[in-house]
């Protein structure tokens, strides 16, 4: 009964949402908040919109960047890249109060609609609002809370804005465009690097720089909206609700590349005595090519068997899957002479893959260098190892 109470007063609360008419003090503004360098997901910013009426008392925002941990199968989603994020309300006092706190920059830009307009605007967000409507799946590029911004812009009012383009002013791919503002974050970027596969380094359009609370911004700054008289400025106004103040660069000193060049030295000084004293670190091989190896699992795993935009990844070509189980062969003294031969091709596809490197079409991770060499280095210690088996 509970239960039922509890749906009967959503229920109602939905429907005198649905039935506000917003009066002429109402205004409609789209929220741009800065980056926050201390979370790999708030390094990129946010967006929202608020819908003010004194009148009606209203000062809501909505926010497209809301997801459940609750939701059923939440972690299989995620992994899977059909992740449900959703709609969300929330009260503007205490939005604000939450980016000021973590010192996140907030700018304010007044649509230029009329009461009509924005009446248009504010019922297909409350109607989008609805249980039913809310959910929708994220896509890191093309759907998520920024995006929806120009979207559902877009969805009400089609056909008759026109978004400023001219900030592009140099041809940058998707990545090129996370990489600005991963600076502080070595280790995200490395790992977005390495999942994320050749879909991303396409050049973005202008429209495509949009999925950056910042490039929606610009694109609205100049933009107008056809009307039956001609075309307006979309932008009425823009305020600066919040200045943040610089912050001291919160990255790790600890940054891949350097753990992959010490790791490189390491295991360079070890096969100089390998080679002196003819020794063999048989456990650094098989270490090293088992997690190599799972890590390419991994990869095959997000290009076949998920939504994530993992497709026709060339993270491939130095964590080959096939490193695991074969890595663990060279602990059997009589299965390890049959392998010779597999380090032998995975040696000089590693050299290979050094001197192609920045022809490849997808951009890898500069921090993978020593580890690439590294893996080069070791497969030929194999290779001679074996030989004189």
């Amino acid at each position: 009964m509970t239960r039922l109470l509890l749906v009967i007063v959503g229920l109602m609360a939905v429907t005198q949402a649905l039935a506000i008419d917003l009066s002429e003090q109402s205004q409609i503004r789209v929220m741009t908040m800065g980056p926050d360098q201390r979370e790999l997901y708030s390094a990129f910013g946010h967006s929202g919109i608020r819908v003010i009426d004194p009148k009606n008392k209203i000062d809501w925002v909505y926010n497209y960047g809301v997801f459940d941990f609750d939701q059923p199968n939440f972690y299989l989603n995620f992994t899977r890249g059909r992740l449900l994020y959703k709609l969300g309300k929330g009260d503007y006092r205490r939005t604000r109060q939450y980016y000021e706190h973590y010192n996140r920059f907030i700018k304010e830009q007044v649509l230029n609609l009329n009461l009509e307009e924005r009446q248009q605007l504010f019922d297909f967000l409350e109607t989008n609002y609805l249980p039913e409507n809310r959910d929708y799946y994220y896509n890191y590029i093309y759907d998520n809370c920024a995006t929806k911004i120009r979207d559902v812009l877009e969805a009400v009012f089609p056909q008759r804005i026109t978004f400023n383009e001219s900030y592009v002013s140099e041809d940058l791919s998707y990545r090129d465009l996370m990489d600005l503002y991963l600076g502080q974050q070595p280790w995200g970027d490395l790992g977005i690097d390495i999942c994320l596969g050749v879909q991303i380094d396409e050049t973005a359009s202008a429209r495509g720089y949009m999925y950056l609370p910042d490039y929606v911004y610009e694109g609205l700054v100049g933009a107008t909206m056809q009307t039956s008289t001609g075309s307006k400025p979309l932008i009425a106004a823009e305020i600066d609700v919040f200045k943040s103040t610089p912050m001291k660069d919160a990255s790790s000193p600890f940054k891949p590349v350097w753990v992959f060049a010490i790791l490189f030295l390491v295991v360079g000084v070890v096969t100089h005595r390998e080679l002196k004293y003819g020794l063999w670190a048989r456990w650094i091989d098989v270490l090293v090519f088992t997690v190599v190896g799972i890590v390419g699992w991994l990869l095959f795993f997000l290009w076949f068997g998920t939504d994530h935009l993992s497709l026709y990844n060339f993270n491939l070509l130095w964590a080959v899957p096939f490193h695991f189980p074969i890595g663990l062969l060279l602990l059997k003294a009589s299965l390890a002479p049959k392998i010779r031969s597999y380090f032998l091709i995975c040696g000089v596809s590693q050299v290979a893959l050094i001197f192609s490197w920045s022809l490849l079409p997808q951009s890898l991770n500069l921090a993978l260098v020593p580890l690439v060499l590294l893996l080069a280095l070791r497969s030929t210690v194999i290779y001679l190892r074996l030989g004189r088996s």
